[in-house]
């Protein structure tokens, strides 16, 4: 199954809204702000979002790749997913 970009990033931005801005529309953040910087994510709930990852998308997250640059970011996330999936 070939993986959907705007569908992937439609539920990983409903996913952070949900779970750490309690449903908060209107704290906006873009693609590529930094989870961690904007206050968005803290370390523990980077647990969390890969347990979502794993989950929604049939991935296995490996503690060596619990990294920012697979992790804080909406954009970041996408290439980390694609990279997982073999898309």
């Amino acid at each position: 199954m070939e993986f959907n970009t705007e569908k992937a990033r439609n539920e990983i931005r409903k996913f952070i809204v949900d779970s750490y801005l309690l449903g908060d529309e209107s704290i906006k953040f873009t693609d590529s702000d930094s989870f961690m910087r904007r206050g968005i994510i803290d370390s523990m709930g980077i647990l969390e979002l890969t347990a979502f990852l794993e989950q929604q998308f049939s991935i296995t997250v490996a503690d060596s790749e619990m990294l920012p640059t697979n992790l804080d970011s909406v954009e970041n996330l996408i290439g980390f997913i694609k990279s997982k999936s073999g898309s």
